[in-house]
């Protein structure tokens, strides 16, 4: 395992019944970027970095993390990931220091759990009981827990799932603060803002297969256009009609006869469009426009939302 990759994938799958959750999954994470891990649910994304922990062993495939194995030295590499889960439930009746502190013992070495709640302000709460934080307060508890040991990799599963957006950005600096003492994170999210803002690279998986990976940057130039129009009318348009419209580079259908398209200009392509709209005799109801993400980058690749359930 080269030096600078501390996590390495080679033909991971991982099936349960008939459901290949994981299929042929080959990924690399370098030392001290944030890798995301990209899909809508039932991607495949939990069960991969459940693999990766060392939590669920798969069917096929071969894992390293830290260049070593979970068959041979579970142990040390126990000691140096840290996890957070998308909801980490902790015992409510005791005090937040008590959790920390609890979890510290865990360790060989590691940091001292009144500066990591300082760190994750959070000791105005250490003498709460757990069951008294609010949602984003556990959330940066359970962040604390996993970060107490020290590791070097620090797994997080759709942490901000559920959050308000402060809670969020407060986590999001967390993160920040543990990059910059060399830490690794591998993120889940089918947050696509998240993914633009945090991650070095991200890999976008679908049913347990890679489609895409680059850096963010890299994987929305595949667009082929730097601007989104989405739009409904009544009644709603053929196919064939989108591809009237001059500068289109791409046009995908939405749920409800909503219409997604891809298009150099803004300014030309609004106006024409409307004009497209009057000519087949229908109404526009709805139109909004943004500028291309990751996620019209999947609903490109796959004609599917990444938050399609």
């Amino acid at each position: 395992m080269p030096q600078d990759l501390v996590i390495s994938c080679r033909g991971l799958k991982k099936y349960f019944a008939d459901v290949k959750a994981v299929d042929g999954l080959d990924l690399s994470v370098e030392r001290n970027e944030c890798f995301g891990l990209l899909g809508p649910n039932g991607a495949g994304k939990t069960t991969t970095i459940e693999i990766l922990e060392g939590l669920t062993v798969p069917d096929a495939g071969e894992v390293e993390v830290l260049g070593r194995t979970w068959r041979k030295n579970e142990r040390e590499l126990r000691e140096r990931i840290g996890v957070s889960l998308q909801e980490t439930q902790l015992n409510e009746k005791l005090t937040v220091f008590e959790t920390l502190r609890l979890f510290r013992s865990f360790y060989p070495t590691g940091r001292d759990p009144d500066d990591l709640l300082r760190d994750l302000s959070l000791d105005e709460k250490r003498d709460a009981r757990v069951g008294k934080l609010s949602g984003g307060q556990k959330q940066r508890l359970g962040v604390a827990c996993a970060l107490v040991g020290e590791p070097d990799i620090l797994f997080m599963d759709e942490p901000t799932t559920g959050l308000d957006p402060q809670s969020r950005l407060e986590l999001w600096d967390v993160g920040a603060r543990f990059r910059a003492r060399g830490g690794t994170i591998l993120l889940t999210t089918h947050y696509m803002e998240e993914a633009e803002r945090l991650c070095d690279r991200v890999a976008i998986v679908d049913h347990g297969r890679l489609i895409a990976l680059g850096t963010p940057k890299e994987l929305i130039a595949r667009l082929d256009a730097p601007n989104i129009i989405e739009f409904t009318t009544d009644p709603p348009l053929p196919p064939e009609a989108c591809n009237e419209l001059p500068g289109c580079r791409g046009a995908n259908a939405k749920k409800g006869g909503a219409w997604s398209l891809r298009v150099d200009s803004l300014a030309d392509a609004v106006p024409r469009l409307i004009n497209i709209v009057e000519q087949h005799g229908a109404k526009l109801v709805t139109l909004s426009t943004h500028a291309a993400t990751l996620e019209d980058l999947f609903v490109s690749l796959t004609g599917r939302e990444l938050r399609d359930q």
